[in-house]
């Protein structure tokens, strides 16, 4: 990999990044629609046996072809660098204008469901029916209401596996996903402040399990019925915009001293400036996407 490929890697990464800052938008959406999301599900999925007999042979040059090192490292690094600078700028721009930063990011998703919907080759009745499978769920989890706290050892994997995996999924949030779950405060706050092991040993083995055992499920679902699976994550997509919607009010909880929010009151909005200026910033959301998607467009992604 040339340095030109890996510092376009890095800036892919970045917009990954910059998305899993945002409330309700995954950077798996950003992945689709900058061309990596297949690869980086491979990638992911390479961490197996047969990368392991290298490594222990000490074929290190194998190894970091066969998992695609160099990929991972531009990609990852880039969403280090926009979660690092971005994070204190989006929540100060989230508490200044709520409804224009909405408003962009609504933009911005609604035109890549376009964008990530037109990789499906073939819109068949698998691949419509699909879509509103994937429309329905992603909704349905944004107006979930949250479950009890429960620490037993079984449901902790089972919070790793399902967070781990929403994470991956395009329109679903992994922290999102523990506040439905009910244990956000549990595993989030209490468990990484205190590094309390006995909630954090389970919910690392369950995500790693299901890491790698959802890239290998994702994966053989792309290769084996691509235009149904792109037509599902397009609905995940298109599920999560209730989540984007400008004009609402957050339905909030306190978590130690951290305030998240479980849900919201979604209002339409009155004739007035402020509503004007929110469409524009819905156009430059969509606009974004169209330039993102244009770059992206120029090289097409390496094999």
């Amino acid at each position: 990999m040339n340095t030109k490929s890996f510092f376009q890697l890095v800036f892919k990464g970045m917009a990954m990044g910059a998305a899993n800052v945002i409330p309700g938008v995954s950077g798996g959406t950003i992945a689709l629609i900058v061309g990596v999301f297949e690869r980086l599900i491979n990638a992911i999925k390479s961490f197996d046996l047969k990368a392991a007999k290298l490594l222990l042979k000490g074929d290190i040059r194998g190894f970091i072809k066969y998992i695609d090192l160099w990929f991972l490292l531009g990609l990852f690094a880039g969403v280090g660098i926009a979660i690092i600078s971005l994070a204190k700028l989006f929540k100060y721009l989230f508490v200044a204008y709520p409804i224009y930063i909405w408003a962009f990011f609504f933009g911005l998703v609604l035109a890549s469901i376009f964008y990530v919907g037109k990789r499906v080759s073939k819109w068949n009745v698998a691949s419509i029916a699909s879509f509103i499978i994937g429309t329905a769920i992603a909704f349905s989890i944004s107006v979930l209401t949250p479950a009890s706290e429960n620490d037993s050892t079984l449901y902790l994997f089972i919070c790793g596996i399902v967070a781990i995996c929403s994470m991956i999924i395009p329109g679903l949030s992994g922290s999102f996903v523990l506040i439905l779950m009910g244990n956000y405060q549990l595993i989030m706050i209490n468990a990484v402040s205190d590094l309390n092991l006995k909630i954090l040993l389970p919910v690392a083995v369950g995500a790693g399990v299901g890491l790698i055992g959802f890239s290998h499920f994702l994966s053989w679902l792309l290769k084996k019925y691509h235009n149904p699976t792109i037509a599902m994550l397009t609905g995940f997509i298109m599920g999560s915009l209730g989540i984007l919607w400008p004009w609402k009010t957050e339905i909030t909880e306190t978590f130690g001293d951290k305030i998240k929010t479980v849900g919201y009151d979604w209002f339409l909005p009155t004739m007035s400036t402020s509503f004007f200026i929110a469409v524009i910033f819905i156009i430059l959301g969509m606009a974004a996407i169209w330039l993102t998607e244009s770059l992206g467009s120029q090289k097409s992604e390496e094999k």
